[in-house]
């Protein structure tokens, strides 16, 4: 079960400067860990994107998923980062806090040095580099998950399991819908369906039991506009994907524009639900 949220290359285009666009996309990596969301996609919008390249949003929100303690060694110094300051800290579980250190916890390292005897050095945020036996698998620089179960004395092997927090791409709205594990397609916008009480009982076990792709729109340029389709409407025929619903979460909204951080926690915690 895999859940997936998708927002435009378009996000930070009403924001006034790099550092509130920054800031904006902090809060939606905060929806995307409280969430427990698997992929943060950004989509293209071409030309739509005001004065941050397609680059920025993909770059920050990239940057925002990885731990603190390899921030500095997976990073140049970038513009895009330049305000990387201002995002809000996620503690994603068993990645931060007290509970990150104990037995059996998951860890992102990074592979800092390759021994000749089948051996590599690894930055995991522990206090120095612990050394760990490779079968000559692991390059220099490489992103990694390993798992400690003990820290004094470090006791930690490499796994293949998905990392903790998720994981930010770069492909289109028809790409994503046609992944075998996108589960429910839905397009969130304001001209969807209303969701009630209703209706959310049988949605959410639908997405609890099948996955969700869940696709916002951008500030001033929503999904009909962007995808250049009515809500509802088919696909058309050269595309192999289209939505289950699309979906209106904030039904008696107050304010003319639900900002699309705040439509994505809005629209992820009802769906969510179990």
């Amino acid at each position: 079960m895999t859940r997936s949220v998708l927002v435009p290359s378009s996000l930070t285009r009403e924001a006034e400067d790099k550092r509130e666009a920054t800031r904006k996309l902090g809060y939606v990596a905060r929806a995307a860990v409280v969430f427990r969301v698997d992929r943060l996609v950004v989509f293209p919008d071409r030309g739509s994107e005001g004065r941050f390249d397609d680059g920025f949003v993909g770059t920050v929100l990239e940057y925002a998923a990885t731990p603190p303690h390899l921030r500095k060694e997976a990073w140049d110094r970038r513009g895009e980062l330049e305000y990387a300051g201002v995002l809000p800290p996620l503690r994603v579980a068993s990645q931060t806090g007290s509970g990150s250190d104990g037995s059996g916890s998951l860890r992102q390292g990074i592979v800092t040095e390759v021994g000749p005897d089948e051996r590599v050095r690894v930055n995991c945020g522990l206090q120095h580099p612990i050394s760990l036996p490779s079968d000559g698998e692991y390059a220099e620089g490489e992103r990694v998950t390993i798992r400690v179960s003990s820290r004094r004395p470090v006791r930690a092997k490499f796994v293949d399991e998905p990392s903790p927090g998720f994981d930010v791409e770069r492909e289109t709205v028809t790409e994503a819908l046609a992944r075998p594990d996108a589960g429910v397609c839905i397009a969130a916008s304001r001209h969807g369906e209303e969701l009630t009480v209703d209706r959310l009982g049988s949605l959410a076990e639908r997405t609890a039991a099948d996955g969700m792709t869940v696709v916002f729109g951008a500030p001033e340029r929503g999904l009909p506009e962007i995808l250049d389709r009515r809500p509802g409407e088919e696909a058309p025929s050269d595309e192999p994907a289209r939505f289950d619903l699309w979906l209106n979460t904030v039904p008696d909204q107050g304010s003319d524009v639900v900002r699309t951080e705040e439509a994505l926690f809005a629209t992820l915690a009802p769906l969510t639900l179990e």
